[in-house]
């Protein structure tokens, strides 16, 4: 039977289990290590997380008006009708009895003419109608005799027909006198100018002593019933002055506004200013209203539609439509709102719907931000371009 050979390393056996021992202590603390860093990384990762910074984005506040804008042209107060007053017959001005401003009434003697003329061409008509009454009383005369002795056998029908010719050019020849008679007595009465209606002077033609021709002007007469507002306007106004409201504002009274509609537009242009003269008439134009003042015609067209104008860099479309980021008020975020385009301008757009007034709407880099992002807003001094205009005022 053979024998086991003894084991050369008696005391090996101990080491062993005392390595093993070593071992399992060590797995044990990496493992409560493990779990130790396990509990302490999420509030690590809390403490330091980067925290969400405010993104600044330039904005714009929403304000509806008139699609179209209100057209201002500047001109003149004129009264609607001026009369230049002239004689009706000629001769020499001997009295001028009005200036310019003065005012005038219907019946007010203007001028006089010297009327030494004109009674003598009245005495000669009054002769004239006297000689015409003789001789067509001698006509008849002739005449009833001569129907006597011709119903008595006593004359001849043509000597009787010669006295009836005679008779009946004498009766023309009154009535001829009668008329030149009339006519002598109003060229008379010209001799004094007069006003047939109320208004003012406004120029003088003629000075006394002047010999003056029929028609010729001695005075012009601007009459105040009624006032009108002449201006100028360009071919692109023509469809507005037709159409449009319009009203009045006096430089002399910049706040007072005097409603006004057109009454008469030129249907062509002026050779020299290219411009189309059009007359609007002053509805209830008091005396303060002076002939001459400086006028400005404000034409506001009727039933226009309201928008908001945005920059064209505000509007964005993702492929659901034109949109807009506008900035909630109190959370200080994004939110995305479809809106309705009416127009597209050069650098405009007319927005019809979608927003409100007084919402705040992003107008720059709209392409890099995201509905809920939260913003600080700046806002700019009437202009789009931020490096160029500088901020105005940051909100956070």
């Amino acid at each position: 039977m053979p024998v086991a050979a003894p084991d050369p390393h008696p005391s090996s056996g101990a080491p062993r289990l005392l390595r093993a021992g070593l071992l399992v202590s060590s797995l044990a603390a990496v493992a409560a290590l493990l779990t130790a860093c396990g509990d302490q990384a999420p509030a690590q990762t809390q403490a330091d997380a980067p925290q969400v910074v405010a993104r600044p984005v330039q904005v714009t506040t929403v304000a509806f008006k008139p699609r179209d804008a209100e057209k201002t042209f500047v001109g003149v107060v004129r009264a609607r009708r001026e009369i230049d007053l002239a004689f009706r017959v000629g001769g020499k001005m001997v009295q001028r009895k009005v200036e310019v401003g003065d005012l005038v009434a219907p019946g007010d003697v203007v001028a006089r003419m010297d009327p030494e003329d004109l009674r003598l061409e009245l005495e000669s008509a009054r002769a004239e109608l006297a000689a015409a009454t003789a001789n067509l009383n001698q006509t008849s005369a002739e005449d009833g005799r001569y129907r006597s002795l011709t119903a008595k056998g006593y004359s001849s029908n043509a000597d009787l027909d010669r006295k009836s010719l005679a008779k009946e050019e004498a009766v023309g020849r009154l009535e001829r006198a009668k008329r030149a008679l009339e006519l002598a007595e109003n060229r008379l009465s010209y001799a004094e100018l007069v006003a047939d209606a109320a208004g003012v002077v406004v120029a003088t033609a003629a000075e006394p002593g002047q010999v003056v021709s029929s028609g010729q002007t001695i005075v012009r007469v601007a009459r105040l019933d009624e006032k009108e507002a002449v201006v100028s306007l360009p071919e692109t106004a023509l469809a507005d002055a037709r159409a449009a409201d319009a009203f009045v504002t006096l430089w002399a009274e910049p706040g007072r506004r005097i409603p006004a509609r057109l009454r008469e537009l030129s249907p062509q242009a002026d050779a020299t200013s290219r411009t189309y003269p059009a007359r609007f008439t002053l509805d209830g134009a008091d005396a303060t209203v002076a002939l001459g003042m400086t006028a400005t015609v404000t034409l506001r067209p009727k039933d226009q539609q309201v928008v908001a104008r945005l920059p064209l860099s505000a509007v964005i479309d993702r492929g659901h439509g034109p949109q807009v980021f506008v900035v909630d008020g109190a959370s200080r975020t994004l939110a995305a709102r479809p809106i309705t385009i009416a127009a597209y301008t050069e650098d405009q757009v007319l927005v019809a719907g979608g927003v409100a007034p007084g919402d705040e709407v992003v107008t720059l880099g709209v392409q890099t931000l995201l509905p809920g992002q939260k913003v600080r807003t700046a806002k700019l001094p009437g202009s789009t371009d931020m490096a160029a205009a500088g901020l105005r005022e940051i909100r956070p």
